[in-house]
């Protein structure tokens, strides 16, 4: 798996990637059940349990960061690693709205790939914001503020109307 990189890449305020980071942390695995004091009595059957992280629909942008991360560890791991409908398809099918989604370009203004893309997700005032490409050293995911006029990217970004 690639490991994500929380240092900010797009000029945003150092403090707002350091408290993404600290809020992100990490998740305890699940706990396994007590043994059974008396022998006699049948097992419980167990519940699956999912493995990795989930959607929290009432929960925080930091509370989804890891879904989030973890959906653009594995786009970036695909041949389709720097086309930004990869990865909002994938996001739509975790369970993010698509109507909080911005996504930049894949190519410049005169056909060539993109640098970089960036992707989001407007979440509760928040934004859960992805960059990869070639000028990216490894896929980033970070929990950044809303900028002013209630969007998560700066610049043009296209629509998004698949």
């Amino acid at each position: 798996m690639r490991r994500i990189d929380h240092r900010p890449r797009w000029g945003l305020a150092a403090a707002g990637a350091i408290l993404a980071i600290a809020l992100a942390g990490c998740t305890p695995g699940p706990v396994p059940p007590p043994a059974s004091s008396s022998p006699s009595s049948p097992s419980p059957t167990a519940t699956p349990t999912p493995t990795g992280p989930v959607l929290v629909p009432d929960g925080t942008a930091a509370d989804n960061l890891p879904l989030f991360a973890a959906i653009v560890n594995q786009v970036a791991a695909t041949d389709q690693a720097v086309q930004g409908r990869a990865y909002i398809d994938a996001l739509v099918a975790a369970g993010f709205d698509k109507a909080d989604m911005e996504v930049t370009q894949d190519l410049t203004t005169v056909g060539n790939p993109a640098d970089a893309i960036q992707f989001s997700v407007r979440w509760d005032g928040e934004c859960l914001v992805g960059q990869v490409g070639p000028s990216t050293p490894a896929p980033t995911a970070l929990v950044l503020p809303e900028v002013p006029g209630g969007t998560c990217l700066i610049g043009q970004t296209r629509p998004i109307d698949w």
